[in-house]
Order: structure tokens, then sequence, then C-alpha cells
């Protein structure tokens, strides 16, 4: 067990144990106040009214009205003692009970548990209570049967629930312990999760162990399980980024090395072994550059600067230098444009991106085909669609979403020239300007990559 099951058991118990105090303490008191209501000689409200009607039987009827009252059963409690210590009905009772009562009336004449009263007879009688339980001051308990075991405590007898509080106790150590263990377990197992990533295990989920948990620490396991993923996504991506460029760098490395060793051995060959060495120096460079870019943006240093600009205008501008690479090998790209529509970001990153895109679409269009480039804005007003339509041999539907991922490259692509890194950039691009890039087959062939982002304003003649 933890230090922190040991601190929730310690202070739920401690807030059970408050309560069970507190509550056995009113309970006590209770207890006690109606001892003191019933200690003595019976002083409460309805046993006075009996004593004042035995007194005011005696008084007007007399000791054989008085005989006939207390011989009712409701009434035995009442005893009537004359001048000579004879009682009238002939009970016995015990003397310290009519000392007790003689005090009091010497105290208080208008005690509610006693009465002196002088019948027409002119004996005087002194009434007074009595209880089965009734115990006098310095004496014994009177006549009658004892009370029975574990029967209702006697007046200002101390009562104490012994055996319900230590019930009370082990329940509520019990729940308390149980309560700490159900709030520290996922805790502990939380704690093992992060030694196990520490220790490079990203396979690590809380999910099985939170088990049907519905509460805020089952919330932060699931947390924890969607960190775990996405920490492992990352590194996994790492690694096989640096796995990618290692790969990528070795083939112009190793045509250089090639060049500069058929120049030592053919030195007539210089020009074309420099023009080799210059054309794997620039895929060099171009693919350190690409790199650089793509870091940056997954880094955030290149952020979407607050700019507007005209899309459309942007667009055109990059239909027009691809509609020329196209021409070169009898192709053609259609431009469809939706009018002045401002976007807000930085003009030179979306040119980028959408660039990146288009001259993939004409890459891998046949020579003689056709590439479409659409814009179209939403009835609100508030989203801007760019597609970008080819006719070359489309993408295996399982890897739609993988072209998107640094140095992919599909199946039938090997003749395609490239690093793979255009489709990476034009997504890192779209994600900072707060949209989205998917690309989806068309039914009549080829491939349709669809961008889409928020726009800025429609100006009114769009």
């Amino acid at each position: 067990m933890g230090r922190l099951f040991w601190k929730f058991f310690f202070f739920i118990w401690l807030a059970q144990l408050t309560t069970i105090l507190a509550i056995s303490t009113a309970f006590w008191l209770e207890h006690s106040a109606q001892d003191k209501r019933r200690d003595g000689m019976g002083g409460n409200p309805p046993v006075g009214m009996l004593l004042e009607s035995a007194a005011a039987t005696l008084q007007y009827g007399g000791a054989g009205a008085l005989r006939g009252f207390l011989g009712n059963r409701m009434q035995a409690r009442i005893y009537a003692v004359d001048e000579q210590n004879r009682e009238l009905l002939g009970r016995s009772f015990a003397p310290a009970m009519l000392e007790q009562a003689r005090r009091m009336l010497e105290a208080n004449p208008a005690a509610p548990a006693v009465r002196k009263v002088q019948g027409p007879d002119g004996h005087a009688y002194i009434l007074f209570l009595s209880f089965p339980d009734f115990r006098p001051e310095g004496g014994s308990r009177p006549p009658g049967p004892p009370p029975q075991p574990g029967g209702p405590p006697r007046p200002g007898e101390f009562f104490f629930p012994i055996v319900p509080l230590v019930a009370t106790l082990l329940a509520s150590l019990i729940f308390a312990a149980l309560l700490a263990w159900y709030f520290s377990k996922p805790i502990r197992s939380l704690r093992s999760a992060f030694e196990a990533v520490v220790g490079g295990n990203l396979a690590v989920r809380l999910g099985p162990a939170m088990g049907k948990r519905r509460d805020e620490l089952a919330d932060l396991g699931h947390n924890f399980d969607r960190m775990a993923s996405h920490l492992k996504a990352l590194i996994d991506g790492q690694r096989r980024l640096l796995h990618d460029v290692s790969h990528e760098l070795r083939s112009p490395l190793a045509r250089l090395q090639a060049a500069i060793g058929l120049l030592r051995q053919q030195p007539e060959k210089l020009e074309s072994s420099l023009a080799r060495i210059e054309r794997e120096s620039v895929r060099m460079d171009k693919l350190v550059g690409e790199l650089l870019t793509i870091s940056r943006l997954k880094a955030g240093v290149m952020s979407a600067t607050e700019e507007e600009f005209n899309m459309d205008e942007l667009v055109s501008g990059i239909v027009s230098d691809a509609r020329f690479e196209a021409e070169t090998r009898g192709g053609m790209v259609d431009f469809s444009g939706c009018g002045e529509v401002l976007v807000s970001g930085c003009a030179e990153l979306l040119h980028r991106a959408i660039e990146n895109v288009v001259r993939n679409a004409v890459r891998h269009t046949p020579d003689g085909g056709k590439v479409s480039v659409e814009i179209h804005h939403d009835f609100n007003g508030d989203e801007l669609r760019i597609a970008v339509l080819d006719q070359g041999p489309g993408v295996p539907d399982n890897e739609l979403s993988e072209i998107f991922e640094p140095f992919f490259r599909g199946t039938g692509t090997n003749h395609i020239d490239g690093h793979g890194l255009g489709l990476a950039i034009a997504r890192s691009v779209m994600e900072i300007h707060g949209g989205t890039i998917s690309a989806s087959n068309r039914m009549d062939g080829g491939l349709c990559v669809e961008i889409t982002m928020p726009v800025k304003q429609v100006c009114a003649n769009s």
C-alpha cells in the first residue's frame, strides 16, 4: 500500500469516526436529558396530573374514595401514608421513600411529585409517587422484581452504546479501507504506466486496468492511453523519417562518389562527370531544403502570418506555371475559378503547398492527359474548396491516407522523380492554416486531391 492509500484511509476514517462520535454524543445527551426528566419521583406532567387527581379525591371524597381510586391498576404507583406511617392500602414501601418525600415537602411544599393532603376525617396523608426502578438517595431498591439484564437503563445510570459503537467503528474501518483502495488503485496503475513509458515501453495502456470505471480517474487513464499512442506514433515517425532520410541521401552520395571515381579514371569525361555531380548536388540541396521546411512546419517555427490575399489569383498563377510544364508533354491543365475570394494566411506557404499538389498531378498524368483545378466556396461563404483532378493511375484505397506521410512511395511510382515530401509539406501547411487535405480515387480513373480552408471574405462580384 502506498502513501496515498494511507492518506485516503486516514482522512476518510477520521471523518467517519468524527461523525459516529458526534451522533453517539447526541444520543447520549438526549438519553441523559430523558433520565433527568424521569429522575426523582416521577416529576413529569402526566404523572403530576395523576397525583393532583389523587389529592383531590382524598380531599373531597375521603379515604374511602381514595382507596377506590388507588385500587385502579393505572394509579398503583401512588402511595398514601398517614401520621402513623401506615399506607392506606396496606402496601409495603421503603422507609427511605417516605423520608425523601418529607424532605421534598420541607424544601418545596409545591413539589410536583409529592402532596400533603388532609381528608374530611381530619387525618393528614402524604401522597407520593414511586416507580419499579426508583432508587432513593442512599437507600436500597424498593420491593419488586429486579430489572432484567439488558433491559432499559435505570434513571441516573450511565448509558453508553458499546456494542453498536464497536460494530459501527468496524464497519467504518472496512468501508474506509475499500474507499481508499478504490481511489488509490488507478493512481498506482498510472504511476506504473509512467515508469514503463520512461523505460521506453510505449505500448503500455491503462484502459484494461480501469475496467468499467466512469469517473475522472478513468478519464485520466484514457488520456494517458491517447498520449502514449501519440508519443509512439511520433517516435515511430521520427525513426522512419531518419531511416528514409538516410536512404534518400545514400543514393545521390553514391552517384556522386561514382562520378568522382569515373572522373579520376577517365579525365576526358570531365564535362559529363561535372554535369552528373551538379545534378546530384542539386537533388541533395532540394531534399535538404524540403526536410528543413517540413521539420519547421512540424515544430511550429513557420507559422501562418496574418495577411489577406486573393486565393483565386494565387491558384491561377500556379496553374499557369504547371500548364507550361504539362505542354512539354502534350498535356493540358484546366482552371475553373470562383472570382475574388480573400483568405488570411501566408501566401508563400500556401503557394508552395498547392503547387506541390498540382505539379504532383501533372507528373502522374500520362502524356497528352489533362489535369483540372477547380475552386468552389460553400453557400455560407465561410469555407473554400480546391480540387485537383488528374488522369493518372490513382492510388490503392489502403494508401490514400499514407500518401501524405514523408517519403511515402506508393505502388507503381518508382519511375516518378521526387522524394515523397511534397504532399507531406502540403498537409503541414494546411494544418497551420486551419484547413484539411484529403485524397480519393475518381470513378472514371485518376486521383482527386481536395483542399479545404476557411475564407476571410467573399467579394460581391464573385
